[in-house]
């Protein structure tokens, strides 16, 4: 089952932990290199971001990409300058999960909500935003659905707006709630570095 051979990878990869901030970070090492950080809050348990980073062609590290989380926060690595930023008015796209859903936001979209339409293409494997007034467009795949090969259900996707904001809203799929839970228990039990402590703790 598709479910079980997404836990069991990340059961074998090996993983660090450290407590920070209040949040209990988690960085996985898989066989083929690949490399994913999560956060999550110490009190709720809460997803707060996840990242993923790949070896680039030469070996090396490539960069941070962000699945889950504020893109703009800056990433662990070495400082770039950024000499071209986007407009602080232009549409900015993240997401945001909470414990039953996963959750994405974009902000600086000022029409109201009858001139949005977000719909679910199955064949394609993602959410479609649309607007009546050809404004703004975009695609987005749900990585968790793909990793745990589970169709795509329309009516699981709501939406709403607010404060110049369009909040869509997944509900997560009761495989995937209880994969998480079950992967909880398993992060639990991983010691975890304290901030100060100096190295993490590997499992």
């Amino acid at each position: 089952m598709a479910v079980q051979s997404w836990l069991e990878r990340l059961r074998a990869a090996s993983k660090t932990a450290l407590v920070q901030d209040g949040k209990r970070k988690i960085h996985y090492q898989f066989e083929d290199g690949k490399e994913m950080a999560e956060e999550y809050d110490v009190k709720t348990g809460q997803l707060v971001s996840r990242r993923w980073r790949e070896k680039n062609t030469l070996g090396g590290s490539g960069k941070w990409q962000v699945e889950v989380g504020d893109p703009s926060l800056p990433l662990p690595g070495p400082l770039e300058s950024e000499l071209i930023k986007e407009s602080s008015s232009n549409p900015v796209f993240m997401r945001k999960d909470t414990l039953t859903s996963f959750q994405w936001r974009i902000r600086n979209l000022p029409y109201p909500k009858d001139v949005y339409s977000v719909t679910v293409e199955k064949e394609q494997r993602c959410c479609v935003i649309r607007t009546t007034n050809k404004k703004y467009y975009k695609k987005f795949p749900i990585p968790d659905l793909d990793r745990y090969q589970l169709p795509l259900d329309a009516a699981a996707l709501s939406f709403t707006h607010t404060n110049n904001t369009l909040i869509i809203t997944y509900q997560k799929p009761k495989e995937i709630l209880a994969a998480e839970e079950e992967l909880q228990k398993e992060l639990k039990k991983i010691k975890a570095a304290n901030n100060g402590d100096g190295d993490c703790k590997i499992q």
